[in-house]
């Protein structure tokens, strides 16, 4: 009986889904079967490995999506959740011998996505599991599993000292592999430099399978994953951490002024002043839009909140800060003493009459579409600039901009000492953020993100316009394929790492030869 060409065109149709399904269905097994037979018979896959048709893989892949501009993106063959480096060893090994790219994801703060997400067939590894933390106060250190959050590690600190603490970021729900990895500051940088400048040892499983440690790993490739990115070389899975001192004390204040206010004529002067403060002494600025009653009928204005966290009593800070910035008018009653698991409370959002149990908490209060972009800027902002830059912000009621000074130790830290260079001769830093609720909107609030970064070009730094890596940004340019040049990748390599960059090169193609931890802003090989 003949078949008629509608009839012929459904059975290939037919044909190709069932060899596809089937074909399917064999690299699962494959994978799978891969994955086990590289553990021992006591240490289980069950729950380690978990594919499209697992009950628990939806709720996992979407716990750590922290932007919804990627809630619905590409989605991976499997997320290996491991407990053990055994686990990552087989992972790694299996997604050679299968050819998946391979996403790590500690806390899923990536601003791009670019830790779960992939143009390409890919794998994460999700390290949630491994966030055991050992404190040894005697010694001052911690090791820090990589899937524990800041939140976690600073919690753990604080149960058994007030007078210890670390330099990390002040988001507590961060996750600690990937904030350390790419530098990580936060309110105590200007006195003990960043979370990566205080690393003394990590453990890694390298492209190999191999578990390495500083002294199997080598200085080079120590040096490159303490800011470098170390998704770019393996799968750090441990940091042991320098824990640093902080007083039994500390002060906070927040004072904030609109541009009725007299708002500009401080931030101007603050420009000057922050980074030449005392090191004890952290005073960041935040820009953002708020509601206001003038003459001319506008309803919006500018507000500039300037938050401060000082290592010392009240009675220590005042004299300081009236010495140096006058203008701000802090007084006493202004000024707030508590301990320093406190300060990170005040500094997160939280009452610091709260539970510092909050801080185990690893979800964040919201989850929204948002983008954000960095800066940093060498020479002060002029006025003329600044008027230019409100201007702007009124158009997008949910735009912010945090300016964290620099100065203190990290002008004294020389540019080389790790792979984040933006040390001496940076006044501060600039992270510019904008979120959203509804998914239509995503196309004007990133062409205004885009305007706003164009409009700050002439202000802030030249030959490169650096970028902090924390604060990733596929605008700056990214990885088109696997045999991206040298060349290609310094259009943003070189904003994120400047000189550094090329010695993360080099450390790359000798720790993965072959590329195999590629992804959109890795860094490339020689070739």
């Amino acid at each position: 009986m003949a078949i008629s060409k509608s009839g012929m065109l459904t059975l290939l149709s037919f044909l190709f889904l069932f060899i596809s399904a089937c074909s399917s269905s064999s690299t699962n097994k494959s994978f799978l079967q891969c994955f086990s037979s590289h553990l021992s018979p006591s240490n289980t896959t069950t729950d380690v490995i978990l594919t499209k048709n697992s009950s628990q893989y939806s709720s996992i892949l979407q716990s750590s999506i922290r932007n919804l501009r990627f809630l619905n993106a590409s989605k991976p063959q499997y997320i290996v959740t491991p407990y053990y480096e055994a686990h990552i060893q087989a992972a790694i090994i299996c997604s050679k011998e299968h050819h998946l790219n391979v996403r790590v994801r500690s806390g899923g703060h990536d601003y791009e996505g670019l830790s779960y997400i992939s143009d390409v067939p890919f794998i994460i590894i999700d390290l949630f599991h491994i966030r055991s933390i050992t404190v040894d106060i005697k010694n001052e250190y911690a090791w820090v599993g990589a899937g524990a959050t800041l939140g976690e590690l600073y919690y753990r600190i604080s149960r058994l000292s007030n007078v210890h603490g670390f330099p990390a970021g002040s988001c507590p729900t961060v996750g600690v592999g990937g904030h350390i990895s790419g530098g990580g500051f936060g309110t105590i940088f200007r006195k003990y430099g960043l979370a990566a400048d205080n690393v003394i040892d990590a453990k890694m499983v390298d492209v190999n399978g191999n578990v390495l440690d500083r002294n199997s790993m080598g200085e080079d490739l120590f040096w490159a994953i303490r800011g470098g990115g170390g998704a770019n070389f393996g799968v750090i899975f441990s940091w042991k951490l320098r824990l640093v001192r902080v007083p039994p004390t500390v002060t906070v204040f927040t004072i904030g002024r609109t541009l009725e206010q007299g708002a500009s004529k401080l931030l101007h002067k603050w420009q000057t002043t922050a980074h030449k403060l005392h090191q004890d002494l952290f005073l960041h600025a935040v820009i953002g839009v708020t509601s206001t009653a003038n003459s001319n009928g506008n309803n919006k204005t500018v507000q500039v909140s300037f938050d401060c966290l000082f290592l010392g009593k009240a009675e220590i800070l005042l004299p300081l800060i009236q010495d140096g910035f006058p203008e701000l008018g802090v007084a006493r009653h202004d000024c707030q003493e508590m301990n320093w698991i406190q300060s990170v409370l005040y500094f997160a959002g939280y009452s610091i009459t709260e539970s510092v149990d909050v801080l185990l908490n690893r979800t964040t209060g919201s989850t929204q579409f948002f983008k954000a972009k960095s800066d940093y800027v060498n020479e002060p902002i002029p006025e003329t600039g600044l008027q230019g830059l409100y201007k702007m912000l009124v158009e997008e009621d949910s735009s912010t901009l945090i300016l964290t000074p620099y100065g203190g130790i990290m002008s004294q830290i020389r540019s080389w000492e790790t792979p984040f260079p933006h040390r001496s001769g940076n006044l501060y830093g600039i992270q510019y953020t904008i979120g959203w609720e509804a998914e239509e909107e995503t196309e004007n609030h990133i062409g205004w993100m885009r305007r706003l970064y164009k409009y700050m070009e002439p202000y802030v730094s030249k030959s490169p316009r650096a970028a902090y890596f924390n604060y990733r940004d596929v605008d700056l340019g990214r990885n088109r394929k696997r045999n991206t040049s040298f060349a290609e990748a310094s259009t943003w390599g070189l904003k994120y790492f400047k000189n550094n960059f090329k010695r993360l090169v080099r450390v790359k193609t000798s720790s993965d030869p072959h590329d195999f931890f590629w992804y959109e802003q890795s860094i490339p090989i020689l070739r």
